[in-house]
């Protein structure tokens, strides 16, 4: 066995330029929610364009942005886990087996918080993909036919109740995707500073210089890596 390094390209540049523009893009939605909507708004498209890219990147990307490539069983990454706590860390040249449950996890959380803020853009504003079309609300609108008239003059107070309840109901819609957005967000941050403590914490053990890897894209390694 030799531990000569060399250096070898790992990360592409949509994978490590994608990074950091969802670090920014996310942090930026988290911190405008109410005093900055546009802004907010469109640091979630960004965010959701990305996630669509790395989506199929993980697919159709090159060997180490593949899932293929770091999607570990339960065994290996509850084994990866004890090596590391006993200063023992296994090697890995793309993601290792923990941080590859970390970008799963990240992609997904990341995922529900901007489906669930397009919902709540709907609902709130009537804007973006998952909005009403003008075409719907009119077909929703019921006809105006003498009968109809005559049946709604004679109901007034009918179709104010049904208006209140309307507006209570989407009332609750709203607090609804809000709560959910919210809550989704808030994991993801709770998910973004565990994946900082793991890099740190990794790093450190595994003598690795993690943050500069997804900064180049190249790491140093020997035949100890896999």
């Amino acid at each position: 066995m030799t531990n000569d390094k060399k250096t070898l390209k790992v990360w592409d540049p949509l994978v490590r330029i994608g990074h950091w523009i969802l670090v920014m893009a996310f942090f930026t939605a988290y911190f405008t929610e109410d005093d900055f909507m546009t802004l907010h708004v469109w640091a979630g498209y960004t965010v959701g364009a990305y996630l669509l890219t790395r989506i199929l990147w993980g697919f159709v990307g090159g060997k180490y942005a593949r899932f293929s490539h770091f999607v570990y069983s339960p065994v290996k990454i509850i084994g990866y886990l004890k090596n590391l706590i006993i200063r023992k860390p296994q090697h890995y040249i793309g993601h290792n087996p923990a941080g590859g449950v970390m970008v799963i996890a990240l992609l997904l959380s990341l995922s529900a918080t901007a489906l669930t803020g397009l919902k709540l853009y709907a609902v709130e504003d009537n804007k973006g993909p998952f909005a009403v079309s003008a075409k719907q609300v009119l077909t929703q609108i019921p006809s105006s036919n003498p009968i109809s008239v005559a049946k709604a003059e004679e109901s007034d107070d009918e179709e104010s109740e049904l208006i209140d309840s309307k507006k209570e109901t989407d009332k609750q819609g709203e607090e609804y995707w809000e709560e959910l957005h919210e809550i989704f967000a808030n994991f993801t941050l709770l998910l973004v500073f565990l994946h900082i403590l793991g890099v740190v914490v990794s790093s450190y053990i595994d003598k690795e210089n993690l943050v500069k890897a997804m900064l180049t894209g190249k790491k140093d390694i020997d035949d100890t890596y896999q």
